[in-house]
């Protein structure tokens, strides 16, 4: 089935007079949790290893750029050609070491003018004059502490090495502590806030991603802690039966039997 197939089906799904009525409901901030979800989707699916599941899930984030586009296009806006064409010129845009005279020597290289080329394109577009403009709110947390810590490293404000941001999570702890301590809940939850964002940086600082490390953190927790419930199950218990110590015991278990 080609895109233009593709096309052709959300056209269908949106005609008026035979349509789907869920279809033709959706707007675009309707749909947007949808894609994002999609995205999420794949993503697990790529962490899974799994290449039928990434194929599906790809056909799914695909179809709500394409149904995206194609509200886009009944309100006269713009076209699924247009989005492929505009993304197109981009990239070419911000790699002239590839399709222009430029010369790029590294990866990391490249990442610094990659956001000089995106901090030229919001200048000439008029908009986003400030080092922090234009990072979306809707990106999730860490990601988006990681690239507030980024855009302000590129413009000569972060530490010097990763050394520096481990101190400065070590002080958030202190600090997190002392609120604790003290026993004032709004306080606390500020401090625990500066404590992730700190963690975000050293993450950036060590070349981590820090939704990557969290997804593997939580995927190793959740496999020792099922490891955890199969082990009482083979004694016909479940974990809110065992003590404390009892499940101390069993996660170092489940930590030297499955890693």
């Amino acid at each position: 089935m080609s895109i233009r197939r593709l096309q052709e089906i959300m056209a269908t799904l949106r005609d008026p007079g035979r349509g789907c009525p869920w279809d033709l409901e959706q707007t675009w901030s309707s749909i947007a949790p949808h894609t994002i979800e999609e995205a999420y989707e794949l993503a697990d699916a790529i962490a899974q290893g799994d290449p039928e599941r990434v194929r599906d899930e790809l056909g799914d984030l695909l179809f709500q750029v394409v149904f995206q586009s194609r509200i886009a296009e009944e309100r006269g806006l713009f076209g699924l050609e247009d989005v492929a064409a505009t993304i197109g010129a981009k990239l070419e845009r911000r790699h002239p070491h590839v399709f222009g005279e430029a010369t790029v020597r590294s990866a990391a290289e490249q990442s610094v003018a990659w956001e000089q080329h995106k901090a030229a394109e919001r200048r000439a577009a008029g908009a986003d004059e400030g080092v922090l403009d234009g990072i979306a709110l809707g990106l999730p947390a860490l990601t988006r502490a990681a690239k507030l810590g980024r855009r302000a490293g590129a413009a000569g404000f972060d530490w010097a090495r990763a050394a520096d941001v481990l101190q400065k999570v070590e002080e958030e702890c202190r600090e997190l502590r002392s609120a604790l301590a003290a026993g004032e809940a709004a306080q606390v939850r500020e401090e625990l806030g500066d404590l992730l964002f700190s963690v975000a940086q050293l993450a950036r600082h060590l070349e981590a991603d820090p939704e990557e490390a969290l997804r593997s953190a939580s995927a190793k927790f959740e496999r020792r802690f099922r490891h955890m419930e199969h082990l009482l199950a083979g004694q016909g218990r479940h974990p809110r039966n065992a003590t404390p110590d009892e499940l101390e015991a069993l996660w170092a278990q489940a930590k030297r039997e499955i890693g």
